[in-house]
């Protein structure tokens, strides 16, 4: 049984009236900032984004955490938070999109303002300012008094050009009464380099991104009132919930009908099954509460990096591929043909897979005409349409991920196709907001392009484990 508790970590969230305002560069420069500062910053990201982890894990020092109401619930948010924070002196949420901004059709849901009420915490919105002087004022009162409940704490603005356009800005929010902390000016030198799918991720450019994130440091150092900043985030009222916990999540899943062989998979039963986890620069996705779960459900995880390594782990009898970009490393990935047949052979023998994604573009037979695994009858090109939304999906198959039947929320973003060969059961039903099936169940692999969060559906961890556990 956890026992509530009150959760003190002074936090705030980082908010934006509309997508490209500046939230990350904010966000990761006040993380960067306070940690150089010597305080143990707890880094967060609202909704489903993977990228922007990396940069606030590499500003931190910390796994950059998901708050997601969508794929978790909103239930979960707050407990979420409460494990990721623990022990922290700060804690700064990066939120999605603008500030109201949700999943579609759903009023609030997943929204940054959603996020900002269940934590309690205060707002603090950056503007674009690079086109409006005495507008701003009443951009900004919109925002301020659209939600009652959500508290407006201040405004940092960004992309100021001149001394006389700050000025021209300060005087406006002063006459509506918002507290301005900070004023950033045109760095396009600090910007990180995007693509397809948005900021090029930090295991691909590890040497510039420390260099532009101690940049964003020092541009948020030299423009932001870091003093007001925090105490704004000391202003939080204590939060009345109980830190989520792998331990006790796997304690309470449903437990998957156990393998006689899986007797020893659990915590203390004896030799742990080895779970390889895909990760390098061309898988970076992936959940910090993923691999939690697994060890907290009995596995060993061991990661491994199919661009550098020619063998799956010693003793591997599970293994995950998450999502990543492997369309840009396709030649790489093609030229590791002994680890490509270490794969294949592993889904051969039936071992347990769970691809998400990149994994599943990694076990199709090609990917834009280079040789991929083969595990799966399917080829994978390169698409000029877009693919993203949230999901909601029912298991179709039964595998080693999830029972049918099982109900779990997810994402999908992508800009690749999947052309498959006639064969394989389907993984997953879409059943919002389109009813379509999607995705590959295959002796012991199930693949899909649906991100899911394992937090939301401890089970799928448990059953995962019991899988590695038998098959070894």
């Amino acid at each position: 049984m956890v026992t509530s508790h009150a959760v003190a970590v002074p936090r705030l969230v980082i908010a934006a009236p509309s997508s490209g305002s500046g939230k990350t560069t904010v966000a990761t420069g006040l993380m960067a900032a306070f940690a150089g500062r010597g305080l143990a910053v707890s880094p967060h990201k609202a909704g489903p984004d993977y990228i922007d982890p990396g940069y606030h894990a590499l500003a931190t020092g910390r796994p950059g955490r998901n708050l997601d109401a969508y794929m978790c619930g909103p239930e979960l948010v707050a407990p979420l938070f409460a494990h990721g924070a623990a022990g922290c002196d700060l804690a700064v949420v990066e939120g999605v999109m603008g500030l109201y901004d949700g999943a579609a059709g759903r009023g609030e849901l997943a929204s940054t303002a959603q996020v900002a009420k269940l934590l309690r915490a205060p707002v603090v919105l950056v503007v674009d300012a690079s086109s409006q002087s005495r507008s701003v004022a009443a951009l900004v009162h919109g925002f301020a008094s659209f939600d009652p409940q959500v508290r407006l704490g201040g405004v940092i603005l960004n992309k100021v050009g001149s001394d006389r356009h700050e000025a021209m800005l300060r005087e406006a929010l002063e006459e509506a009464g918002m507290p301005v902390l900070g004023v950033l000016r045109r760095a396009p030198q600090v910007s990180a380099p995007s693509r397809h799918l948005g900021l090029v991720p930090v295991a691909e450019r590890r040497a510039d991104a420390v260099a532009s994130v101690a940049a964003l440091a020092e541009q948020v150092r030299a423009g932001c009132d870091l003093e007001a900043l925090l105490a704004l985030a000391r202003s939080a009222p204590p939060l009345d919930c109980a830190a989520w916990s792998p331990e006790h999540a796997v304690a309470s899943a449903a437990a998957p009908p156990a393998p006689a062989a899986a007797a020893d998979a659990g915590p203390g039963g004896g030799r742990r099954p080895v779970v390889a986890v895909a990760g390098g620069a061309a898988f970076t996705f992936s959940y910090a509460e993923h691999a939690e779960l697994l060890a907290a459900a009995g596995a060993e995880v061991v990661p491994f990096d199919p661009l550098a390594d020619e063998d799956l782990p010693e003793g591997t009898s599970g293994l995950v591929v998450g999502g990543g970009f492997p369309e840009v490393y396709a030649p790489e990935l093609a030229a590791n043909e002994p680890l490509r047949k270490a794969v294949a052979g592993f889904a051969a023998a039936g071992g347990p897979v769970a691809a998400e994604c990149a994994g599943l573009l990694y076990l199709a037979r090609s990917l834009d005409g280079r040789p991929m695994c083969g595990v799966l009858d399917a080829d994978a090109v390169m698409s000029q349409r877009l693919t993203l939304g949230y999901r909601e999906a029912v298991a179709v198959s039964d595998s080693p991920l999830a029972a049918a039947g099982t109900r779990l929320r997810g994402h999908e973003f992508h800009r690749t196709v999947v052309e498959p060969g006639a064969g394989p059961a389907p993984a997953w039903g879409f059943t919002h907001p389109e009813r379509r099936v999607e995705g590959f169940v295959h002796r012991g692999v199930h693949a899909s392009y649906l991100h899911t969060h394992w937090a939301a559906e401890p089970s799928v961890a448990v059953r995962f484990t019991a899988a590695a556990a038998a098959h070894r």
